[in-house]
């Protein structure tokens, strides 16, 4: 549920002190945990680390960001991939055809018994 316009957006203000009188290309990475504030117009250019509950992830804020929150852009969960038996065996197909394709751009080798 989305918060109520009238009470307006909620930023961090410890985010916004950080951030305060700072040129975005003399400030490196800036490490944040808070996920929860909304990227306002100042945050334009800065690159936050944005914690996702293991590493803090870099995220560059660019003015199609602004309204939204910085934990949207630091995904807390790693797809792996769906399959099973079916994937592998497409997968290993796949990767033999790679291989057969990189042989075949070589060209053909001659052995040593074939140049005599």
């Amino acid at each position: 549920m989305s918060r109520s316009l009238n009470k307006g957006p909620w930023v961090e203000e410890r985010l916004l002190a950080k951030i305060a009188n700072k040129k975005p290309t003399e400030t490196g990475v800036i490490k944040t945990w808070y996920r929860r504030s909304m990227i306002s117009p100042e945050m334009v250019g800065f690159t936050f680390g944005v914690y996702n509950g293991r590493q803090h992830l870099d995220v560059y804020v660019t003015e199609d960001m602004v309204g939204h929150r910085l934990g949207e852009f630091s995904p807390t969960k790693k797809f792996v991939r769906h399959g099973g038996k079916m994937q592998k065996e497409l997968e290993i197909k796949a990767k033999e055809a790679e291989i057969n394709a990189a042989k075949a751009a070589k060209g053909p080798t001659e052995t040593p018994a074939a140049k005599k």
